[in-house]
């Protein structure tokens, strides 16, 4: 950790320290001990990180913020740090919870660069975990009346609502991980189904895999387990609620925030979310 052209971003557990209003990179001689993680090289500039505990931070302990307290600002004035910073986190996460190999117990040791951890009693190795999860805007009708499909978690605060969203179960596709979770939550069939983009979600090892859906059928049944509420929503409806702050969705780099913006035609006026 010597090279001059080295930024070193420190984890602590999964938060992050502010400085100036930006995440903190510290050259190498300002990091502390941890677990060092190589992030990759860019523009000739190595990007480290180094994974300490959550009551190991050096500092003071209201300077240090989770991830999604910073997502708006990156995706406003620094959008190319997303990926590095998504990067450190999910490895953090990693790191944290594999603590013992899962075949025999033994203990683990990081090995390239952090991107894997090794047995010491029978040598098996574990890599990052990623959890495949789809989300979606569903939509249904033509012109002024179409609508896309939006949800309210239980345990979201009033006003918020965002797309749709669950994990693909194993054996299952994309596309029908995307009908099942429709159906399961809102009781809405989806037919046709296409990809939209993907973003990784390290909170903690989720890679959200975005879709687009037309809905075959519209009546609204909500499992009441998870969703407390839906409904579809026209853009002269989405515009009005926003603007008004009865509706806050989701901003900054999220993609479900990219998913409804494509379908709306531009970003959303009033409140958001991160």
């Amino acid at each position: 950790m010597s090279e001059p052209a080295t930024r070193v971003l420190v984890v602590a557990g999964n938060r992050l320290r502010l400085a100036d209003g930006s995440v903190e990179w510290v050259t190498p001689d300002r990091a502390p001990d941890g677990t060092r993680v190589l992030l990759g090289e860019r523009d000739g500039v190595v990007h480290l990180a180094v994974i300490v505990g959550p009551d190991d931070a050096p500092g003071d302990p209201e300077e240090w913020v989770p991830l999604r307290a910073v997502l708006t600002a990156l995706a406003e004035h620094d959008p190319d740090q997303a990926p590095l910073l998504m990067h450190a986190i999910g490895l953090a996460e990693w790191h944290h919870a594999t603590r013992f190999c899962p075949r025999c117990g033994g203990d683990l040791v990081s090995r390239a660069a952090g991107h894997e951890l090794r047995c010491t009693q029978c040598d098996r190795a574990q890599f990052p975990r990623t959890d495949p999860a789809v989300i979606m805007a569903i939509t249904h009708g033509d012109g002024d009346d179409e609508a896309i499909l939006l949800g309210r978690n239980r345990s979201w605060p009033p006003g918020r609502w965002s797309t749709l969203a669950g994990f693909c179960e194993p054996g299952e596709t994309l596309e029908d991980a995307v009908r099942r979770e429709v159906d399961e939550e809102v009781g809405v069939r989806v037919g046709e189904v296409a990809y939209f983009g993907s973003q990784p979600w390290p909170l903690p090892a989720s890679l959200m895999l975005g879709f687009t859906g037309r809905a075959l059928s519209t009546e609204i049944d909500v499992d009441g387990a998870e969703i407390e509420e839906a409904r579809w929503w026209t853009r002269t409806e989405l515009e009005a609620a926003a603007q008004s702050g009865e509706l806050v969705v989701p901003r900054g780099v999220s993609i479900s925030s990219s998913l409804i913006e494509s379908w709306f035609g531009r970003p959303l006026e009033g409140p958001g979310w991160d």
